[in-house]
């Protein structure tokens, strides 16, 4: 008997004695939907089809989504520790990267790890609710979208906001259309967005990005500025700096250590969340790759006009500025609200990356541009897929 047998089989055997109890008609049988979340998670479910022509597999959709949420644990990790790192930066205390690196990873915590409780608890009490009321079993899309809601917030959000805009995403968002897998737009997008108009001085400015506001009692020094980098290029071009007042370059876009949403700043956890999606194929190569080609034609489009700072920085930057990178892998690629055929996914991924620069060189009061990009062209997805179809009818009729 191996490890993994040995730990679930007495789980297994739990399971079977409280199934028969919690069933329809049953004494417990409003239990039902919370054990059969529970259980569906922990153990593949033993459904079986009514004939003989399909195959069954394993990787159902709770694994799908695991895998998913996976993929955003270096990010999520990577995005504890910044919060940490950002906050001793602002204060001038452990300035290098390795310094107090166990002091940053515990600040980071507090602040982070209270955002994705809040989150997954709000937003799983509502979908356990809708389903005891309609009766059906709990759908496994919020796994997902409890994680990626923290992580495209500021890291000083109040937590009242997080739990607000979870209920505005979670019953607007995606029970008003029907729930997971009929929404049009990303779920946790429609979240940031709520905030971002509904609440703006808390999504943008300066103050939101770092954790941190006074020292033993006093305010930080005069000039301290928690803005993020795509918001100073706006104005600087690439004359940009951290919290401390150094320069920054691409490397620290790169790698990540730059104020920012939790979970957007480094590119490298993200591109190694990515690698997790593309290797498993739950992750369209597809729409990462044109969403990349659509960003750095805009921005190549406006080096060569360079009528002002915005426009005179480097194309290529533009895909480690701001939620870039972070919405190309994770949102953009969406499989309920992207466009679902192979032609489609290249038109969306290429506008979705084209009008995410556009968006942030034309209107500077929306510089992070990714979120209103994906959110449109959530909207155009069905279109797009649709003249695509009927292309693909047309020219077979034409050939007869």
């Amino acid at each position: 008997m191996n490890l993994r047998h040995a730990i679930s089989k007495p789980i297994r055997n739990v399971f079977d004695k409280i199934k028969p109890h919690v069933q329809p008609g049953e004494k417990f049988e409003m239990a039902y939907t919370t054990f059969d979340a529970i259980e569906s998670l922990l153990f593949v479910p033993d459904h079986t089809t009514k004939s003989g022509v399909h195959i069954r597999d394993g990787i159902d959709l709770k694994r799908t989504m695991i895998t998913v949420v996976i993929a955003m644990i270096p990010a999520l990790l990577f995005g504890i520790w910044n919060a940490g790192h950002q906050h001793y930066l602002a204060i001038g205390e452990f300035a290098g990267v390795r310094e107090g690196f166990l002091l940053k990873l515990l600040f980071g915590s507090i602040k982070v790890l209270p955002i994705v409780a809040v989150s997954y608890g709000v937003g799983l009490t509502i979908e356990f609710i809708s389903v005891t009321i309609k009766k059906e079993q709990v759908n496994e899309g919020f796994l997902v979208t409890g994680m990626l809601i923290p992580l495209v917030m500021p890291v000083n959000i109040p937590l009242w906001m997080v739990a607000v805009a979870t209920v505005f995403a979670v019953v607007i968002g995606k029970e008003a259309f029907g729930g997971t897998g009929m929404n049009i737009l990303n779920v946790a997008l429609t979240a940031r967005a709520f905030l971002f108009f509904a609440y703006p001085k808390n999504m943008s400015g300066d103050d939101p990005w770092v954790a941190s506001s006074v020292k033993d009692g006093q305010a930080l020094v005069d000039g301290f500025t928690g803005e993020t980098p795509l918001a100073q290029a706006v104005e600087n071009g690439t004359n940009i700096t951290s919290v401390s007042g150094e320069a920054i370059g691409l490397s620290d876009f790169v790698l990540g250590t730059i104020p920012g949403s939790i979970g957007e700043t480094s590119s490298v956890a993200i591109l190694l969340g990515a690698s997790i999606l593309l290797i498993t194929g739950i992750g369209s190569w597809r729409i990462m790759l044109s969403v990349v080609l659509g960003g750095l034609t805009m921005g190549y489009i406006f080096n060569l006009l360079g009528l002002n700072a915005f426009m005179s920085v480097p194309f290529y930057y533009h895909l480690f500025m701001g939620g870039f990178m972070f919405g190309m892998v994770f949102m953009a690629t969406d499989p309920v609200t992207a466009a679902q055929t192979n032609r489609g996914k290249y038109i969306y991924g290429f506008l979705i990356g084209l009008l995410a620069v556009m968006i942030r060189v034309f209107n500077p009061a929306y510089p992070e541009g990714m979120m209103l990009a994906i959110l449109l062209m959530n909207v155009f997805a069905p279109l797009i897929d649709h003249y695509v179809i009927q292309g693909n009818i047309n020219r077979r009729l034409a050939h007869g």
